[in-house]
């Protein structure tokens, strides 16, 4: 297994990325201009993660997709931990993203050391076309979370 950075077509990974973003206008805003990374075993991509420069030190986490199958199996964690020596490496104090309300969610990203510093309301409802619903609960707002790197 290796993780690699993707340079070029990029959109090629949104099938897998719609895991993590079910919306592919969404994935397009920041897809562009973030690093795209790919955990991959062979040629079949089994985790995506895509991460963006917003300035002042800080990184944000827009996208962490497993593909289902391979989903409860320590990709995702290990992916986190890849993105944070990056962001690091690349001397970004800290490391933001932001996902929906649900407990399964937000116990996995605490248990990486993520605290919640905001809330942006009604943000999935605002902002995509149809309700998104995870795991039986429909996303209201959006719950953004931090790690000093």
């Amino acid at each position: 297994m290796e993780i690699v950075k993707i340079s070029e077509d990029k959109e090629k990974y949104i099938p897998l990325l719609l895991v993590g973003d079910e919306e592919e206008s969404m994935i397009m805003r920041y897809l562009p201009r973030g690093e795209l990374f790919v955990m991959r075993e062979g040629e079949t991509a089994l985790c995506a993660a895509v991460v963006t420069d917003e300035g002042g030190g800080t990184a944000e986490l827009k996208n962490i997709s497993v593909a289902p199958e391979r989903q409860r199996r320590g990709h995702g964690r290990a992916m986190m931990e890849f993105i944070e020596r990056h962001c690091r490496g690349r001397g970004f104090s800290e490391l933001i993203l932001g996902t929906g309300e649900t407990p399964q969610t937000l116990g996995f990203y605490e248990s990486c050391g993520y605290s919640v510093f905001r809330r942006e309301r009604g943000f999935f409802t605002k902002n995509y076309s149809r309700p998104i619903i995870d795991g039986g609960v429909l996303l209201r707002d959006m719950i953004y979370l931090k790690k000093k790197l």
